[in-house]
């Protein structure tokens, strides 16, 4: 069985984004969106306006925090072969019930892919706003900017 990452969430995050679970290459690192192809970092650091792709990992923690932006994962832990989403097997879906206390601003929870998203009613009949991403991961082959417009468009 694999475990997924801490979330990265404080007090004042008012938008979550919401992945599946990490890769094999973010689990190794020990940070989300590890892989180098993954495009999280360039997609939410265009939308912010900050270098993420480039600060080092807990630089890049800080920076989204003052944004208001948190990040997580669906699944709390799985069985998986390899980093595909379709391989996830077993999965066992992390204990939001704390959110209200440990992020009481939060508004909006967005999905980066698919996968994640088939969660969606769930935070919706919370009364959250939810928004359904394009995923960062290279196995979504949308083009960069036409992923980047849909961020800025679901995220501003």
């Amino acid at each position: 069985m694999l475990h997924g990452l801490p979330p990265i969430l404080d007090a004042g995050v008012r938008t979550l984004i919401l992945g599946s679970f990490p890769s094999p290459a973010s689990l190794a690192a020990q940070r989300y969106y590890g892989h180098r192809q993954n495009q999280f970092w360039r997609l939410l650091g265009s939308v912010l306006d900050e270098p993420l792709a480039e600060l080092d990992y807990p630089e890049r923690q800080s920076c989204l925090l003052r944004h208001g932006f948190g990040v997580w994962d669906v699944y709390q832990c799985c069985q998986r072969q390899g980093a595909l989403d379709s391989a996830i097997q077993s999965p066992q879906i992390n204990d939001f019930s704390r959110l209200p206390i440990d992020a009481p601003q939060l508004q909006r929870v967005c999905f980066n892919g698919q996968t994640a998203g088939k969660l969606a009613a769930r935070f919706q009949a919370r009364g959250y706003e939810t928004r359904l991403l394009p995923s960062s991961s290279p196995a979504y082959t949308l083009a960069f900017a036409s992923k980047l417009e849909r961020w800025r468009a679901a995220l501003q």
